[in-house]
């Protein structure tokens, strides 16, 4: 199996939330809900502050806990591919995945009484196109593909950003090419 993975070049990102949009939709959404979420960050004080952004959805994770958590299997990871993939025929809508996500992923939409999260775009992917938000990506900020992959071509990318749980728990397949203002422990976030 080759594990699939993002990239997000947090150099590049200009906090415009067009891959949040996309994703939006693309799953037809409703209000307050989000797969992708770009947050915008503040490191240093004025008039010395710079601000960063950073674009989370799943991490589709090598230990994720959000399938630890499911007692009846709805959240799985997908055999083919290493994403973490939900099953909406197995799925109960306890939200154990919900409070077992270090990274608040899983999102439970009440009025379908279900929790659903990012699938990595599995039906564009199979119809050989990209996730939306990599496809949406005016900046060309996320790349999704083989995780050693991408680590081979962007060496320098982390894993671990001061704004994000330790990747130790769940070995997210998220590679960030981080800002340098990213890695400093003093930061603000930032609600524009």
């Amino acid at each position: 199996m080759t594990k699939m993975g993002f990239y997000f070049d947090q150099k590049k990102c200009v906090g415009c939330r067009t891959c949040q949009t996309a994703c939006k939709d693309k799953n037809d959404l409703e209000v307050g809900h989000l797969f992708r979420n770009v947050t915008t960050y503040q490191q240093g004080n004025y008039p010395d502050a710079i601000l960063y952004h950073y674009a989370a959805t799943c991490n589709h994770c090598e230990k994720p806990a959000c399938v630890a958590g499911c007692p009846n299997g709805a959240m799985y990871i997908d055999d083919e591919d290493g994403t973490v993939q939900h099953d909406d025929t197995k799925c109960i809508g306890c939200q154990y995945c919900v409070e077992a996500c270090p990274y608040g992923v899983p999102v439970h939409i009440e009025s379908i009484g279900l929790t659903h999260k990012c699938d990595a775009c599995k039906q564009l992917r199979a119809n050989g196109e990209q996730p939306a938000c990599v496809a949406a990506c005016p900046m060309r900020a996320l790349e999704f593909g083989p995780i050693e992959e991408l680590a081979a071509k962007h060496p320098d990318a982390v894993k671990d950003l001061p704004i994000l749980p330790s990747s130790e728990t769940t070995a997210p397949c998220t590679l960030i090419d981080a800002k340098a203002a990213a890695l400093d422990e003093n930061f603000t976030e930032v609600i524009l």
